[in-house]
This record gives structure tokens, sequence and C-alpha cells, in this order.
């Protein structure tokens, strides 16, 4: 599994989705003027960029493990104040921010429960911590139909759904174990349209994250059949993917 991706591969990958959902995402944490606000694992920005328009670069910090991640951050967002860090080591002191996010990286940390507990660390008494995760459990998630190709043609490979907090009730659960209390939990659910199978294919050939992993690691006929029983899954012409994320706010 990879995310030492180019910005350009990560965007068509996932920045369908992650930028809408950021939208959303930011409206059910409480993203408002006056805080000041954290985004762990911002990838290339989508969150990070929606905090700036609400908030101000003054009061927007972000981390992101992949350097080429942060560069690409840097690049789209150069009023952004971006560092390389991990969630279970947050380059910050105690009690710093008002608001501390991660959008679709919980179920990506080396320890989920150590990497919200920093993300409670570092937020003042009072203030918010909040996570989304996509529902690949619920097999609700943006590539879903791609896991459901992969095991029907081959029943032990592997999919996302055993992540960190992408099946029902396990968020919370996760916040709960890090000291977080008890979390508020919803859905969020976001559309996204390609105008034909080859468009939505694509992206899946960049090498990014587990389903892009994975597919690399098929020879070519392989790459193929996983590529034509995804077709056979989706409609002809156009594709609409609705794709839908757990969303777990606590407040300290």
């Amino acid at each position: 599994m990879s995310f030492n991706v180019g910005a350009d591969d990560y965007l068509a990958f996932m920045g369908r989705y992650s930028e809408p959902l950021a939208v959303k995402f930011a409206d059910i944490a409480g993203v408002s003027s006056g805080q000041v606000a954290l985004d762990v694992g911002c990838g290339s920005g989508a969150l990070t960029a929606e905090m700036l328009a609400r908030l101000g670069p003054d009061a927007v910090s972000a981390v992101e493990p992949s350097q080429r991640l942060v560069s690409a951050a840097h690049a789209r967002l150069p009023e952004a104040k971006v560092s390389r860090a991990t969630a279970e080591r947050l380059p910050f002191r105690d009690r710093v921010f008002d608001l501390v996010a991660a959008q679709l990286v919980v179920h990506f940390m080396a320890d989920a429960v150590a990497g919200l507990r920093e993300m409670g660390r570092v937020t003042r008494p009072g203030g918010t911590v909040a996570a989304c995760v996509w529902d690949h459990a619920g097999e609700r998630g943006p590539v879903t139909v791609f896991w459901q190709a992969a095991r029907q043609l081959d029943p032990h490979s592997p999919d996302e759904s055993d992540l960190a907090g992408v099946r029902e009730g396990h968020l919370a659960e996760l916040f709960a174990q890090a000291g977080l209390g008890e979390a508020q939990v919803t859905t969020l659910t976001v559309t996204a349209r390609f105008p034909s199978f080859q468009q939505w294919w694509e992206p899946f050939t960049l090498g990014v994250g587990p389903a892009g992993a994975y597919l690399a690691s098929l020879d070519g006929d392989r790459q193929s059949a996983v590529r034509e029983r995804c077709r056979a899954l989706l409609p002809p012409g156009e594709v609409e993917i609705r794709a839908s994320a757990w969303a777990a706010v606590s407040q300290i």
C-alpha cells in the first residue's frame, strides 16, 4: 500500500470524493471563524483548503507523513502551514488547537488509538476532535465495485473492510479507547461522476492506496480480468459512484 505518490495521481484517484467530502465534514465538525485548527494527514490538502477558506491562513496548521504530499500541499496552498509528521507523534504542545480533524486518515494510521489520543492531547479543553473514514465494511466506499470484482475473481483477495473504523460503530469505539469520550457519529455521502468507464478505471492503475497496490501486484492478464469484471458490474456510459463515510465528532 502506498500514498507516496504524486499529487496529480492522488487527486485523480481520490479528489473527486475527498474534496466534496471536506465541505460536509467541516460542517459537521463545526469549523467556524475564530478557531485555531489542525488537519491531521492532510494529503494534498482537501480539508486544509476548506479550513483555510473558513478560518484564514494564520489559524490553520496541517501535518502529513508523505513528503511528496507535503510538497504537493505546499504547492497547492502556499499560505498553509504544512509539516511532515504522523498522527501518532504530532509536533505540537498540549492543548494548542480548538479543532483537530482527520479526514480519511484513521483507517491508515499505524496505531489508530494512539493517533486519536495524540489528536486529543493537542486539543484545548472544550475543543473538538473529529474524524471520518469510508464505510468500506458496509460496501459503501468509493472503491466498493473494485473490491467486489477482485473478490469475485479471487475470494482470497484483500480489501479494506478490516481497516480501523470502517465498520459501523468502530470509529466511536476507537474514540472511546483513546479517551475522547462519547463521539457523535453520522454518515456523510458524496457523489462522483465519470463520463465513461475508462475514466473511472484509469485512477486505479496509478498505484494509489490499497486498491492501486493490489492491482499493481497482479500480472497483465489478471489486471485485465479485474477491469472487465468491474465493467460488467457497472452500467454502460456515465459512471456514478455514491460514497459514504462514517464521521465522528467529540467535544473534549
